[in-house]
């Protein structure tokens, strides 16, 4: 036994990159493994080709479903953009 198993999500990389396509995987597989699936993270994971953990994929839906409840509640200002632009 490696002994690289761990149950603790410290051991998840936060800073986990993820590519366009991975994050776009990672939304169809959201879509088809509902909130009921059994092994749900690890059905995303698979279905996103492997290359992140079943705990990195909880991790990531968790940031996101963070994020947008912010984003619901009205905490996260409007950004401002430059209206000029590089056009005019």
């Amino acid at each position: 036994m490696s002994g690289s198993r761990s149950s603790s999500s410290r051991s998840v990389n936060v800073d986990s990159t993820w590519s366009k396509k991975e994050n776009k995987l990672f939304e169809e597989a959201l879509a088809h493994y509902g909130e009921d699936t059994p092994d749900r993270w690890h059905k995303v994971s698979r279905a996103i080709g492997g290359s992140k953990t079943a705990d990195e994929v909880r991790r990531h839906y968790e940031l996101l479903d963070h994020d947008i409840k912010l984003i619901l509640s009205g905490n996260v200002p409007f950004p401002k953009y430059n209206t000029q632009g590089a056009w005019n």
